[in-house]
């Protein structure tokens, strides 16, 4: 299955305005990672991107995760872009 990388960019005061959004964000990471689609996501440690990795079926699915994602509805996260990855090592 292809592997995607996303990188994203946070909204100002990002570590603020997330509170109320957190649990339900983390707790559909977690899901993520149990299906196996999300390898890995965090933020820059300046909290101005956030840099996912995900296995996934196509760029479209992982668009549609990152759009249902708290963080993007209430625009934690206020951009993103896909790229199709090739893991060399």
């Amino acid at each position: 299955m292809p592997k995607y990388i996303m990188w994203g960019s946070y909204c100002e005061n990002a570590i603020e305005k997330r509170t109320p959004y957190r649990q339900a964000h983390l707790e559909g990471l977690k899901r993520q990672k149990q299906e196996g689609i999300l390898i890995t996501i965090g933020p820059t440690k300046d909290n101005t991107k956030v840099f996912g990795i995900y296995e996934a079926e196509s760029a479209n699915a992982v668009a549609k995760l990152i759009e249902a994602d708290p963080y993007w509805k209430n625009g934690i996260w206020t951009e993103y872009e896909i790229k199709e990855w090739i893991q060399a090592f």
